[in-house]
């Protein structure tokens, strides 16, 4: 019971950072200069990682997946220059 209860305020304690922290990455290029979210995945794919779902968030591609490691990710990329942004799971 102790040992259910500190976990669980470790959990607690670590939901207001990586939720803060997908507020950190933030994107501002024009969607004409963007990069085709294909572009990304064959780019992605060549470095070897296994793309689950790509999305658009905070103007920025979000890619979640697995890199060639294994690793499981959520990582920012700049939609313009394919330039990884930074890791919310590393």
């Amino acid at each position: 019971m102790k040992a259910t209860l500190i976990l669980s305020l470790a959990l607690f304690a670590a939901t207001p950072t990586l939720v803060h922290a997908h507020g950190d990455f933030k994107c501002n290029e024009p969607a004409a200069e963007w990069k085709k979210r294909d572009e990304l995945v064959s780019k992605l794919e060549k470095d070897g990682w296994q793309i689950r779902k790509i999305k658009i968030d905070n103007g920025c591609y979000e890619v979640y997946g697995f890199d060639k490691q294994g690793n499981k990710k959520e990582s920012y990329f700049n939609p313009k220059t394919l330039e990884l942004i930074g890791n919310v799971v590393q």
